[in-house]
């Protein structure tokens, strides 16, 4: 049964700006290469033991709004000036591997005490945008100096997801206001469009720009949503299968796909009517957590319960899935660089992983801070970017 709530948000705009300069952080950087299985043989036997943590479990009933961490993601001080960065360079890719990828960079940006950013987007201008998620605030890192700062973006916020929009502005999904919120990226002015009081908490997750420049959206409880920004006007859908939807993406042709992590699916968005379309995955309650596509408009999906990475050709409807390497895979986030390499975060292995879909074959790029928790990647060319929501630090990988 389809919901649907329109409404005009006036928009209430919210002034906010604190300078926190922070200290770059530069490490080694890891990189190897490993084999994939036979797609044939990865089922959802393939990971028995990589289940969501308590926090993560798409089953659990608490409404919390800042997701929880483990008793080993401990935030790290930050002290001292900022300091010039001194890259360490990695392994070369192997022999054969497509691309101009050859000597990737990393570095990690550690970011005020307590933000634990969720999310990350970086900016045409240079700069960074992340989700201070258990701050209520929006921070902003100059990679060139690693100097920060935070937006406030109201009381009770939790910003969970961030993007840069067509009008270079910063949309966030934000979970403690159950609102989209614009931030100005010349004037920092925010901007809230709430979701109408009778929808209850719908802990609002990931948000896409479609080729129209509609902004499309999920929420956990069970809807996925749209906002148009040139009349504020936002719809509300109710998702099928319930609770779930979380990542969310646009292919190249402006189709809109999200994944499903409680219901196990892909929904395909239809742009008229707002229904989704539920596309199953070979492997049955693999946790489908988040979804890009590539340039040719191929969807892939981290499926976070079963330790594999799937990608689907929408033009012939088939599904491949790949097992990560490792004996604990956990992959969280997904992204695909102009290369068309498929990056995404591993809990299990405490790294960014590289997929190469030519030669079917993963590197693994370690990252110095153990338990960072990457929950999200952006980047732009050259760079790959994460936030490590359990060490107070965003890293970049730069491809050169």
């Amino acid at each position: 049964m389809r919901v649907k709530l329109a409404l005009f948000i006036t928009a209430i705009v919210i002034m906010g700006c604190g300078q926190n300069a922070a200290q770059n952080n530069t490490s080694s950087l890891t990189a190897s290469t490993a084999e994939v299985l036979d797609p044939a043989t990865a089922t959802d036997e393939t990971n028995l033991t990589a289940m969501p943590a308590a926090d993560e479990d798409p089953a659990a009933t608490s409404t919390e709004v800042k997701e929880s961490l483990s008793p080993t993601e401990a935030s790290t001080a930050i002290s001292g000036a900022p300091v010039q960065p001194s890259p360490t360079r990695a392994e070369p890719a192997p022999a054969g591997a497509s691309g101009p990828i050859a000597e990737p960079q990393l570095q990690e940006y550690p970011v005020p005490p307590g933000s634990h950013p969720h999310d990350v987007a970086p900016a045409p201008d240079g700069t960074v945008w992340y989700t201070a998620q258990h701050l209520g605030e929006l921070g902003r890192l100059d990679p060139t100096t690693g100097e920060t700062h935070h937006i406030p973006l109201g009381p009770g916020s939790a910003p969970h997801g961030v993007i840069v929009g067509p009008d270079d502005a910063a949309w966030v999904t934000d979970g403690g206001l159950n609102a989209i919120v614009r931030v100005d990226s010349l004037t920092e002015e925010v901007q809230t469009y709430p979701l109408p009081a009778e929808t209850g908490y719908a802990n609002l997750n990931t948000a896409t720009f479609d080729s129209l420049g509609i902004l499309w959206f999920t929420g956990q409880s069970g809807i996925h949503g749209r906002l148009d920004p040139a009349t504020g006007q936002l719809e509300l859908f109710a998702s099928p299968a319930g609770r779930g939807p979380y990542g969310i993406a646009t292919t190249p042709d402006g189709t809109v796909y999200y994944a499903s992590l409680a219901g196990s699916y892909v929904g395909r968005l239809d742009a008229t009517s707002g229904e989704a379309t539920v596309l199953e995955l070979p492997t049955p309650g693999q946790g489908a957590r988040r979804v890009w596509s590539d340039s040719s408009g191929r969807i892939w999906v981290s499926e976070w319960n079963a330790g594999q990475l799937a990608t689907l050709d929408p033009a012939t409807g088939e599904w491949r899935e790949w097992s990560l390497p490792g004996d604990r895979p956990m992959p969280y986030a997904v992204y695909v660089d102009e290369n068309d390499k498929v990056w995404l975060s591993d809990f299990g292995a405490n790294a960014l992983l590289r997929f190469d879909p030519l030669q079917e074959t993963f590197e693994s790029f370690l990252l110095p801070s153990p338990g960072a928790s990457v929950r999200q990647i952006l980047g732009r060319p050259g760079e790959i970017w994460g936030a490590e929501s359990a060490t107070d630090k965003l890293v970049v990988i730069r491809t050169g």
